[in-house]
């Protein structure tokens, strides 16, 4: 079982200093895909991913009355234990010691992302992960050629503590054609020292639906869209279109992915109101009649 997270922006267009009614909790936030400060409403998004069913579980805006860090604890507080081995997975930026302990105490080990600035301890010796990475070499013991779906990596395995972690393996990664170019540099850690190196890689690839969940939002269920104003009625709408999601993958016949399930009640749609308009046709009913049940 996995639990995944991440956040993405709804972004909106900052309102004039005049406005007299400004959409409600709408900030300033870094975006990771812009690379500037974007203004909008970010939400933490969070799923559970069992057996191929991936199925959004939470949304909840970040408002900067609570921290990040603090919304995934307080989630992470609510889940049930699991009764399989079961992971937690992430970005860089929710691989911090208090998300990952809040884990641990509900039995998910942590797999995610890790900023290269962070801090290991290779032979006793205190250096950072983008620092360290500089000595390594293709030709050394410890770096192994690694392939993970199309695309082929050199890996070196790390195990052993970070700040505030006391036992971790991390990974550091460069694609093949590009060993020790700075930007191409990757690091990924898992409290779940057990796995090989290709497992560890493996799993952090089921984060992935996250990424999907949120451009699906936004392309089919009006995520970046919307154009309510009060911070209540934007938390109703989120919940709504989550209900729209769940829907889409579980009320067909079966479950199913959100781009099938959504044509499959996009089409009974369809056809329920062609059958309203046949109906309407057959009991010879007028067309402003028509227009005022529609209404």
């Amino acid at each position: 079982m996995f639990c995944i997270v991440d956040d993405t922006i709804s972004s909106k267009t900052k309102p004039s200093s005049r406005a007299l009614h400004p959409i409600e909790d709408a900030y300033f936030h870094q975006s990771h895909l812009k690379g500037k400060q974007d203004y909008g409403h970010q939400a933490v998004a969070v799923m559970l991913s069992c057996n191929g069913i991936v199925l959004n579980y939470a949304i909840v805006m970040y408002d900067k009355s609570k921290s990040k860090v603090k919304i995934v604890q307080d989630i992470a507080d609510e889940l049930p234990v699991p009764p399989v081995v079961s992971y937690f997975l992430c970005d860089s930026w929710y691989t911090c010691g208090d998300i990952m302990d809040a884990f641990v105490k509900k039995g998910f080990y942590t797999i995610g992302a890790l900023k290269t600035n962070r801090v290991l301890y290779p032979c006793g010796i205190k250096q950072k992960v983008g620092e360290f990475a500089l000595h390594l070499r293709k030709t050394d013991a410890a770096v192994s050629l690694v392939t993970v779906g199309s695309r082929s990596y050199y890996v070196y395995r790390y195990e052993g503590s970070l700040n505030g972690i006391e036992d971790a393996v991390v990974l550091i990664s460069y694609p093949k054609d590009a060993f020790h170019v700075p930007k191409a540099l990757r690091a990924f850690i898992s409290t779940d020292v057990s796995l090989s190196i290709r497992e560890i890689l493996d799993i952090y690839v089921e984060r992935w639906p996250v990424e999907v969940f949120f451009r699906q939002s936004k392309d089919k269920l009006a995520f970046d869209r919307y154009q309510v104003r009060s911070s209540q009625g934007i938390r109703r709408y989120w919940l709504l279109m989550s209900l729209a999601h769940l829907l889409a993958c579980t009320g067909g016949e079966e479950t199913m992915s959100f781009k099938d399930g959504y044509a499959y009640i996009y089409s009974h749609i369809q056809e329920e109101r062609i059958h309203f308009v046949y109906q309407c046709g057959a009991r010879r009913i007028g067309f402003e009649r028509v227009k005022a049940l529609v209404a």
